[in-house]
Parts: structure tokens; sequence; C-alpha cells
């Protein structure tokens, strides 16, 4: 019929061309994947970080695309004064924000033997800080009028308990902590998402499975590869694909969703 508009091809609905993403913690080892996936898809990308120096480094590294100029903030979303101020940076500096990835992660990696009542209020107030990110994303996309994506950092050991022989006579095994945190956000999600879809605003998770640093002991990682069935770490640009598909237009009728991009683990 004469008129109708054609449904976008794939390519339109990965495209970011005109979007703005700030990228909490995007200075950090999955974060950089993150920001250079958005930045490849033509987002403008703001990095915030603890560090300004961090950030602006981590920025000046990203791929850019014509006029694109990303950005670079101080944001600490454990500090309610400075993740106020570091998104209030974010929307002057890149002109608005369209897609929030809350990967920023701070705390102590004691495990359940001798991590102190601080040590886990510490860990548990990274989700207060998601939590109030997400908030201003929320109202700042109301306030514009526009659609919004919001994507929160979990864990697969936020759905699932860590194996301790992986950890026993090498390292603390992994942080009680950190699992009640993960398991939290992964709720968040469905919670908010079902609050703010009728704001046109979408709020996904995303769970990384093992994704080990150079800086992890070899032995843990190699226990590790022994429980995946692929048998191997993932990569951080095996992260790309799941993180482009919720900031995008091809994501579209996601929401309240938890990806767990795990080579298998959890399907054990």
């Amino acid at each position: 019929m004469s008129g109708e508009l054609s449904p976008p091809s794939i390519q339109q609905l990965f495209d970011l061309t005109g979007r703005i993403a700030l990228v909490t913690g995007g200075a950090g080892y999955l974060g950089r994947a993150i920001s250079e996936a958005l930045a490849e898809a033509g987002a403008t990308v703001v990095v915030s970080s603890r560090s300004l120096d961090r950030a602006t480094a981590a920025v000046s590294a990203l791929p850019t695309n014509g006029a694109v100029e990303h950005q670079a903030v101080e944001l600490d979303h454990k500090d309610e004064t400075s993740l106020q101020s570091g998104f209030a940076a974010a929307v002057e500096r890149a002109g608005g924000v369209d897609i929030l990835f809350n990967n920023g992660q701070g705390g102590a990696a004691d495990d359940w033997t001798d991590i102190t009542d601080e040590g886990f209020r510490d860990q548990l107030s990274n989700a207060a800080g998601y939590f109030l990110l997400a908030r201003l994303m929320r109202d700042h996309a109301v306030d514009r009028g526009k659609p919004a994506s919001i994507v929160m950092l979990g864990s697969m050991y936020g759905v699932v308990g860590s194996y301790p022989d992986s950890y026993e006579g090498v390292c603390p095994a992994s942080s009680v902590g950190y699992h009640t945190l993960k398991g939290g956000i992964v709720h968040m999600t469905r919670h908010l998402a079902v609050y703010w879809a009728k704001d046109n605003v979408r709020v996904n998770c995303l769970s990384p499975g093992p994704f080990p640093s150079e800086k992890a002991p070899a032995e843990m990682v190699e226990r590790l590869c022994g429980k995946s069935p692929m048998g191997r770490m993932g990569l951080p640009q095996e992260l790309k694909g799941a993180a482009l598909l919720f900031a995008s237009d091809a994501g579209s009728y996601l929401t309240g969703q938890n990806l767990i991009v795990d080579g298998g683990w959890t399907a054990w």
C-alpha cells in the first residue's frame, strides 16, 4: 500500500547514530568493551569514572564517526552527591542522555568467613547507586519526552552460587556481599521495568559469566575453565553484541530481562 513505511533494516535497528550513552565505570575491564560497542554503533559515549583522568584516557581510545565527540565525567555512583553532579555533567556536555549502562562496581572481595558488617554494607551500596542513577535517567527521559534504555550490570553469580573448590587454597571465595548485590540488581531490574514501561523507559540486566581479567590468579582461572561447558573464559568483546541489543531499537520489545552471557555456565 502506498504511503506505508518500510520496516527498519537490521542495520538500522542496531544503529545508535544520534544517541548518547552514559557508561559508568567505562574505563574498567568490561566497561571499555561496552563503551567501544556503543561507539562503534555510532553513539556519543560519556565515560564516567571515579578518576577523571582514567575516564579521559578511556574516551581518547574510543572510535569516532563524523562529528561525534565522546565525553568524560567524574562520577562515584556510591556517593549520591557525586552521582547527581556526574549525571548532570553528562547531560550538559553531551546534550542529554538516551542510554545508561550502570556498570560501575566497587567493594570488598572478602568471602563469607571474614567479611565485616562495614564491608557487606559497602557492597550493597552499589545497588543504591544503580537505583539512584536509574531514577535520574528515567526522570530525564520523561522530562524530554523521549524513550530511554537502562542496562544494569548483573552477574551469573546473581543467579547461581559459586563452586568452593574453584577458589580453595588459591584466593578468597567469591564474596557473599557480591552475590547478594548481584542477585538484588537482577530483581531490581524486573521491579523498575514494570513501573517504567509506561514511561517508554526500558530496564534490562546484562549478566556476565566468567570474564576474569589478567590480574586473576592463573590457577583459579584454570579451575573455572573446567566448570564451563565451553571450557574457557569469556573475552570482553563477547559482551558487545548483548550490550548493543539492549541499547538499540533491536531490543525495543525487551524490558525486565536478565541476559546471562556465560558460555553455558548456568545451563549445567
